[in-house]
């Protein structure tokens, strides 16, 4: 593997940036389709009938996105080269009936979303952030950005074994923000968003809500080696694809595949949704590019046997304080440039073959990785990799960058590793 790409600092103020703009799958998906219609892409309607011309082209459904560029001289049989990412992270959603409270404190009722580190909620300021319904079939998101809910913690004086027994939290009676004084009253939470968002009284009948930590993305450390944010599980993985694929359009190098984005939502519960990975989006969107160039049902089966999918979601690095439940032999480092993650019971679906496919963009890109393995003794995560694999039958490898605290409300990576990660994307869609 040859020497790191010199790192680019800009590129990690860009992400910085994206997470910050993006505290739901609404609004990270917006975010991206913003910067690929400053690269030259155009939104598609599910609705409308394609055509099959040159260009970038994106889908949008929800807190999903697909975007893909055809190249002059594309054929119907062509195949794609894909970037995988999911848009949703562990968090609090609000629940139907949001207005609750006790004791003279107005709270907000709350859902736990996916598998979220609970105690990283506590003591936080949060904002509130999704996607309106109206009364006129519209949508608007809604972003209130600033310290509007907590969810305060006991304190020591009240439970004097949390130092010595490790905290204990119950997911109904313990995690339900407080937000004011009074008693609560239905319809009070709509309705401020409403006016937040200059709405009228009553044109709200629909929501998903969800909290966020209001805390920017920050550099850490002596030398500002290391990034500390939200969400990075997983959208430094889409702010990467989404820059790598605007990248390689820009180019148009006599590209021998049609480059692809696959954000996902609900990779945090299962994928099984309508813009899920194990839904139908993505295929969907492929076989109507084929079509649209003229293509058969053969064309659409050669170009998704050509076809090559990274999943990228981003995985462990080693922990200093707790390297016993790592793998002994495979220490993924932090700084040490993008992870290819293995599991032979496929949940990852890299094998060999993928891996070849991935150390080739590395070694064109300069770009050192590693790889990543559980310890055998620990029960192995799983990402959109397998899934995509198995609905498509398309080869799928999956990567990443290594953090510390995945699922935190702030989660901690190398500052250098997203622009490696990027370049390394840039030369796999270049092919």
């Amino acid at each position: 593997m040859s020497a790191p790409t010199r790192f680019d600092r800009s590129h990690t103020d860009d992400l910085m940036s994206f997470l910050a703009a993006s505290p739901t799958p609404y609004h990270a998906v917006a975010t991206a389709a913003e910067r690929l219609e400053k690269a030259g892409f155009r939104q598609v309607a599910e609705t409308d009938a394609w055509e099959g011309t040159a260009g970038g082209k994106y889908v949008l459904r929800g807190g999903a996105i697909i975007a893909w560029y055809v190249p002059e001289g594309a054929e119907a049989h062509t195949p794609f080269r894909i970037i995988g990412a999911h848009t949703d992270s562990p968090n609090l959603r609000v629940k139907p009936l949001p207005d609750t409270g006790a004791h003279g404190w107005r709270q907000v009722a709350v859902e736990i979303y996916g598998g979220p580190l609970l105690n990283s909620w506590l003591d936080r300021d949060l904002g509130l952030a999704g996607r309106l319904s109206l009364r006129d079939g519209s949508t608007r998101l809604v972003n209130i950005d600033r310290p509007l809910l907590r969810v305060p913690q006991l304190a020591i004086h009240l439970d004097r074994s949390v130092s010595s027994e490790g905290l204990k939290l119950d997911k109904q009676r313990h995690l339900q923000p407080v937000w004011g004084l009074g008693d609560a009253r239905e319809g009070d939470l709509i309705s401020f968003l409403e006016e937040e968002s200059g709405l009228p009284s009553g044109q709200v009948t629909g929501w998903d809500l969800m909290t966020h930590s209001v805390e920017r993305p920050a550099y850490l450390g002596r030398d500002k080696e290391l990034l500390a944010g939200p969400r990075m599980d997983n959208l430094l993985s889409v702010h990467a694809a989404t820059a790598a694929l605007a990248a390689v359009a820009a180019a148009d190098s006599e590209l021998s595949y049609i480059p692809v984005l696959a954000a996902f939502d609900h990779e945090e519960n299962g994928s099984q949704s309508d813009t899920g990975a194990d839904g139908p989006l993505l295929g969907s969107v492929l076989e109507r590019s084929v079509f649209a160039r003229g293509g058969s049902y053969e064309d659409r089966a050669r170009a998704f046997a050509g076809t090559v999918c990274l999943s990228c979601d981003t995985g462990h690095a080693v922990h200093p304080n707790y390297a016993e439940r790592h793998d002994p032999t495979h220490h993924p480092r932090a700084g040490g440039g993008p992870i290819l993650k293995v599991n032979v019971n496929n949940r990852y679906a890299t094998d060999g073959s993928g891996r070849a496919v991935f150390a080739a963009a590395c070694e064109k890109a300069g770009v050192p990785f590693q790889s990543f393995v559980s310890n055998n003794s620990m029960p192995c995560g799983t990402t959109i990799g397998p899934i995509t694999a198995a609905r498509h039958g398309i080869r799928t490898v999956d990567i990443g960058v290594a953090i510390l605290s995945m699922h935190s409300a702030r989660e901690l990576c190398a500052a250098d590793d997203p622009f490696l990660l990027t370049n390394s994307l840039v030369a796999f869609l270049e092919g």
